[in-house]
């Protein structure tokens, strides 16, 4: 196994979706015709926006073949007393093909997409762990939050 770990760039769009849809139906199960239609029909425009600006892919390759990803969104807002250059990031859809875990492929990469963290200034980087990733995430260094507010969420399409 000869694993090769970089930045995706736009070349790999397809190969990101492939990667995207295949975290989806390992989060939840499944994935319906529509919402795997969805899916192909936004991302391709939206990797080609976003892509190496608001958003890095950290990737693992087998040969031509991605085989673990891990995205930092990169959000701008007002700063704060906490983050006076209003940047930081959120780790999104970190994935790993079945036969390719146990290997150290994602920790690799979540160390890389820290690093990258550090050098373009961000005041943090934000994830939301699965009971699998979790240990993962902490050997990185990333520490259980501590919740001074009540997170919430209205969902517009069911108003």
């Amino acid at each position: 196994m000869d694993i090769i770990f970089d930045e995706a760039t736009k070349e790999d769009i397809n190969e990101l979706i492939r990667m995207r849809i295949a975290y989806m139906i390992d989060d939840f199960g499944s994935v319906s015709d529509r919402e795997r239609e969805g899916m192909e029909t936004q991302l391709p425009d939206y990797f080609e926006r976003k892509l190496g600006t608001e958003l890095v892919a950290f990737v693992a390759r087998d040969a031509d073949r991605i085989v673990s990803v891990a995205y930092l969104h990169i959000i701008e807002m007002p700063a704060n007393s906490i983050l006076l250059n209003g940047l930081y990031g959120e780790v999104l859809s970190v994935y790993t093909e079945p036969e390719y875990r146990g290997k150290g492929l994602c920790t690799r990469l979540m160390e890389n997409l820290v690093e990258y963290g550090r050098k373009t200034g961000l005041g943090r980087i934000d994830l939301s762990a699965t009971d699998d990733g979790y240990p993962i995430y902490a050997k990185v260094g990333f520490k259980d939050k501590e919740h001074r507010y009540r997170d919430m969420r209205y969902k517009l399409d069911e108003a």
